[in-house]
Formats: structure tokens, C-alpha cells, sequence
């Protein structure tokens, strides 16, 4: 999640590209640069931390010419540095790349130039591939593109810029969003449309698979395999708060619509061809995860939820004693973490104040600390034996959305990988989840496109005064983070609990009409969600189900019944989470809220 701006023309690239990349700096922020040719000379410029230090060093040393590419970073791979700011370049300086997205087997291609004699200048993914398009050169830089893209494997999008062919830029997409503006003897490129917007709002997309010759004169648009596409731009009419975000009314209903590809980031890289599982950053070897006796999970908030979901997974698949804690409270409990230990720190931020205490106090009772963290470089990190990156991006409205589903999809990349580690899954078992994890990314995108139901009940319980979520098991964890989004975003009374907990006095609250939102996926305990869905029905209860698209049960018991597609119970809550997201966004529309900053609330809560 980075963004990436190109401009071959008549005006002086560096401006086109600053103001770009200002534009786009919501995509990532961590640093950014630029490079320009001019003549036959490349001429680079970058820096970490904002924007403003990039334009900075540029009011100082000016960088002509009216061709660039410019990139604002997300890192992924590598901490935030100058050193690891793209764009990057071969050895000779000749060509340069920047990069949005995953190269998956960077490794394989780094030792290939390692073994040549070549030393990196950075811990990038992104230098391999300037290194590997120079060795393909053959004075075509299309081709070279298209040979690099035949060696690299990954979700990326990818801009290269050699100043043997000045005038020319060539970009190639595979997963990660790219778009050409089309101008008058000029020619735009970014990863977002915003971009380019102050100077045309005629766009061509670049589809998956498909490499893009850009001039000053236009855009050629072939497949892979050279075959030419003929596609007609569109004219894009949006006002500019709505550009950026790319078209979506609020950040939040743009950065749920992302969860496919978050989904498909996290996972991405990381599944081997034989199944296992390999995790960047996490390298304890198999005598801690064979002799491991307990596992802590500490987090706040959303990040607590997501862990609610760990702790059932890890329990269910390792069989090892599992306790989570909410950070505020662990760091001034005398907790009894004792001997081979596993404490899972979990903050999207990676800067949450209370979630550092508890990770430290774990730390210094001998416990090992693995960080699950959106953020590379974030302290949660650098204070981490192990750091697990999410890869969700950055996420601008308060209440998560893709940084959760990615809690979710990381912990069970890791649950897949202590399993196989201690021998608890054999295989065919390890084979058969990460089919199921790898199906996910297209099942979160085929929620997306039946929201119609949710937006129809987010009408009907707008005006309500309370209502309540239940579940069992993982299904109680899902329940437990969409009564919060609910009420981060539309201030309505909304409490989670477990379905058997019902009788247990919460009974007493439910009247006639009193909504009820029952999370039916978990087919263990599917009769007893039953029981205390009858419950609720028994006294009135409106009952809104979140069941699969195959289940013809629940439908005669619930008012309403939202649908997901079938998928192994385990990763169910990545599913289901998508249309509780929704709904809380929806009944926050119809009240008339703000949804991206809902009262009272930060998105990084750096204090105690």
C-alpha cells in the first residue's frame, strides 16, 4: 500500500510528481522520493519520514527535467530509512524502480546477484527488481519489464525508468492498483486517481497482468505475452474530498472494499509450494515451537478481538494453554508467565501505549515476544524477538476494518506454521488450510458485492435504543468487534456476549422488537447458537442471523439472515467480519455521523 506517480512531458516533472505524491501520501508516509531524467542523466532524490522532507531537500537542490516517477512508501520490507525509500536503482544508476506491493520470492532473485559479486544498498524487495530489469535489458525496456515480471512473483505494481531511453516510462501490473491520466502531449501514471486529477480526469486502468507503455504521446496497453488491448478511457467527475478516497464517500468504506487484497498481501509470500509456512521476521526455530507450554496474547481494543480469535485457533490447532489479556490490565497484574513461553503483542499501530507495557512486563518474565504489527519500524517491533508484519497499509479512518481482517489472516498463517512445527498437523492438513486461506481473498470480494441486505438492515435498527450481538466460540469473537464498530461509529447502546450467556440476566433487557444479531458459522456448537437464537425469539427479539450461504436452517428462526460464503470455521471470522463492518457503517450513514472520526476517539492511543 504505497503510492506511485510517473509523468512523461512538457511541464517540470518534479512539481507534477510532489504534488502527486501529496495527493497520495494517505497511501503511505513512512518516506518518499523521486527520480527525473534529464537529458541522459538520472537524477534521484528521497528521504525518510513525510513528504515535507523529500520537498525540502528539493527546495535546496532542484531536480530538472520533464520526465519522473515519485513514490510515498508503506514499508513492507526493510524500516523506514533513506537508504530504503524508492525509487532504487541497479548498480549503474541507469535504471530505476519504485514499487507498490510484494515480491515473494525477492530472496531467490537477491542471491542470484549476491552470487554475481553485487552488494544491496538497501533491505528492500524493490532493488532486486532494478537489478534483474538491467540484466534483462536488451534496449527495449518494455521487454525487460515484461522478462523481470516472468522472474518476480508477487501482488505488485511495478514502474521502471531507464535513462538510455529517456521520454519513456514502462509499468506492469499484477494485483496492486495502477491508472494512466491521458493530457494533451502528456501522459500521467499513479497508483490512485486522485493523482493526477488537477491535470486530467481522462483515465485508462491498468488491468492485472498487463504492461503499460507511456510517452508524452499516450499509452500502450499489452497482456503478458505482448498481446496489444484496446480499452477506451473513462472521464472521472469527482469532487476532491471524494477523489481521495478514491471515489468512496468515506475512508472507512474504502478501506473495507480493500480487505481482498489486504487478505491476499498478508497471506502472500508467505505459503510455500509445499504447503508450509514461511514468516518473514519469525525465526525461532522448531525447538521453541516443539517445547512451547504456554502462549499470552496482550492487545487493546480491536487488536483484543482479533487475539479472542487467536487464542481459539492457537488452542484448537497446538493444543497448548492459551490466555489473552488486555494489555491495560496485564501490565499491572504479577502475572505468572513462566517457562517456555510465547507472549503475542498485537497493536495495528505498533505504538499503543499499554500494549508496549504488557509486551515489556512479558518480556522481562522470560516470556518470547512476537509482534503482530501493521507498522515496520513501529517500537512493538523493534522491541520484539519476532515481528510479523500485517501488510494491511495504512489505515485512515478510526474505526479498523482491513487492519483487523489482517490481525486475523496473520494469526492463522502462524497458527499453520506452529502446528506443522510441532507436529499437530500432519501434511494434508496443512495442505488443506492453506487452500482454504488462499480461497479467502475471493470469498471477502464476493461479500462485497451482496451488501444490498446489510444496507437494508442498517435501516431498520438506526432508531433503536440497545440491541446485542451473541455467538459461541469464534463466533463470540466476531460478536465482540461488531458490537464495537457499531458503537465507534454510530453511538448506539450495543453489547456482545456469549449465546449461553443470555439466561444469565441479559434475558431480562430483551423486549419486543429488541434487535439481536446472532453469529451462526461454527458447526461444532451450531444447535446451541440455535438454542439462544430461540431464546431471543421467545421474547420478541428482532433476530438478524450472520450464517452461510448454504444454510437453509436459520432461516427458520431469523427476521433477517446475511450471508457468507462457506469456508473452513476456523477462517470464518475473516468472512464475517466484512458485513458487520458494513452494517455499523451503514447505521452510521443513515444517522448522519462523521464515520471517519467518530467523536472521542484516535486512531493510535499512544497514552496510558
Amino acid at each position: 500500500m504505497c503510492g506511485i506517480v510517473g509523468y512523461v512531458g512538457q511541464r517540470a516533472a518534479q512539481s507534477v510528481l510532489v504534488d502527486g505524491l501529496r495527493t497520495l501520501e494517505y497511501r503511505g508516509y513512512d518516506s518518499a522520493g523521486l527520480a527525473i531524467v534529464d537529458g541522459d542523466q538520472m537524477q534521484v532524490a528521497k528521504a525518510q519520514g513525510k513528504l515535507s522532507r523529500l520537498t525540502a531537500l528539493l527546495d535546496e537542490t532542484p531536480l530538472p527535467g520533464n520526465v519522473g516517477i515519485g513514490h510515498t512508501r508503506w514499508a513492507t520490507h526493510g524500516v523506514p530509512s533513506d537508504a530504503n525509500a524508492h525509487p532504487h536503482s541497479d548498480p549503474t544508476g541507469d535504471f530505476v524502480v519504485v514499487h507498490n506491493g510484494i515480491i515473494e520470492n525477492y530472496l531467490a532473485l537477491k542471491e542470484h546477484f549476491v552470487e554475481l559479486g553485487h552488494d544491496f544498498g538497501s533491505d528492500t524487495d524493490t532493488e532486486v527488481l532494478a537489478y534483474v530489469i538491467a540484466e534483462e535489458y536488451d534496449g527495449d525496456l518494455k521487454n525487460a519489464v515484461r522478462k523481470a515480471m516472468a522472474r518476480a512473483t508477487g501482488a505488485y505494481a511495478l514502474v521502471a525508468m531507464t535513462a538510455k531511453e529517456p521520454g519513456r516510462i514502462v509499468a506492469a501490473r499484477m494485483i496492486s492498483p495502477l491508472i494512466v491520466g491521458l493530457g494533451s502531449d502528456e501522459t500521467f501514471l499513479a497508483s490512485d486517481i486522485p493523482a493526477v486529477l488537477p491535470y486530467t480526469n481522462n483515465i485508462l486502468v491498468v488491468e492485472d497482468g498487463e504492461i503499460v507503455d507511456v510517452t508524452a504521446d499516450g499509452a500502450n496497453i499489452e497482456t503478458l505475452d505482448g498481446t496489444p488491448v484496446e480499452r477506451d478511457p473513462f472521464v472521472v467527475d469527482w469532487d476532491p474530498g471524494r477523489a481521495e478516497k478514491n471515489g468512496y464517500d468515506h475512508f472507512m468504506l474504502k478501506e473495507i472494499y480493500e480487505q481482498p487484497d489486504v487478505i491476499e498481501q498478508t497471506i502472500g509470500g508467505r505459503i510455500s509450494s509445499d504447503g508450509s509456512v514461511e514468516l518473514d521476521g519469525v525465526d525461532w526455530g522448531e525447538d521453541f515451537a516443539v517445547n512451547l507450554e504456554k502462549i499470552w496474547i496482550t492487545a487493546c481494543g480491536t487488536a483484543y478481538h482479533a487475539g479472542l480469535v487467536g487464542r481459539e485457533l492457537f488452542e484448537r490447532i497446538l493444543r497448548v494453554p492459551v490466555e489473552i489479556a488486555y494489555a491495560h490490565e496485564l501490565r499491572y497484574r504479577d502475572p505468572l508467565i513462566t517457562g517456555t513461553t510465547l507472549t503475542l503483542a498485537i497493536s495495528q499501530s505498533g505504538e499503543t501505549a499499554d500494549t508496549l507495557a504488557a509486551a515489556r512486563l512479558a518480556q522481562e518474565n522470560g516470556s518470547r515476544l512476537l509482534a503482530l504489527t501493521n507498522v515496520v519500524g513501529s517500537t512493538l517491533s523493534r522491541d520484539a524477538d519476532d515481528v510479523l508484519y500485517t501488510r494491511a497499509g495504512p489505515e485512515i479512518a478510526v474505526a479498523s476494518t482491513k487492519a483487523y481482517v489482517a490481525m486475523l489472516v496473520g494469526q492463522a498463517l502462524l497458527a499453520i506454521k506452529l502446528g506443522a512445527e510441532r507436529g499437530m498437523l500432519n501434511d494434508s492438513e496443512v495442505v488443506e488450510m492453506k487452500a482454504e486461506l488462499q480461497e479467502l481473498p475471493a470469498k471477502a470480494a464476493a461479500v462485497l458485492e451482496s451488501t444490498a441486505e446489510v444496507a437494508e438492515i442498517a435501516k431498520t435498527i438506526c432508531d433503536v435504543d440497545d440491541l446485542y450481538f451473541i455467538g459461541r466460540g469464534l463466533d463470540f469473537a466476531v460478536a465482540m468487534e461488531g458490537s464495537l464498530k457499531l458503537k465507534e461509529i454510530s453511538y448506539l447502546h450495543s453489547e456482545a456476549m456469549p449465546a449461553g450467556e443470555l439466561k444469565h440476566g441479559t434475558l431480562a433487557l430483551v423486549t419486543e422488537g429488541t434487535p439481536v444479531i446472532v453469529v451462526l458459522t461454527q458447526q461444532h456448537i451450531y444447535d446451541k447458537t440455535i438454542s439462544g437464537l430461540q431464546e431471543v425469539k421467545a421474547r420478541g427479539a428482532r433476530v438478524i442471523a450472520l450464517a452461510y450461504e448454504d444454510d437453509l436452517e436459520v432461516a427458520k428462526y431469523a427476521d433477517r439472515v446475511i450471508r457468507i460464503p462457506r469456508t473452513a470455521d476456523m477462517f470464518a471470522p475473516v468472512l464475517a467480519a466484512v458485513p458487520l463492518q458494513l452494517l455499523a457503517y451503514h447505521v452510521a450513514l443513515e444517522l448522519g455521523h462523521d464515520i471517519d472520526q467518530p467523536r472521542n476517539l484516535a486512531k493510535s492511543v499512544t497514552v496510558e
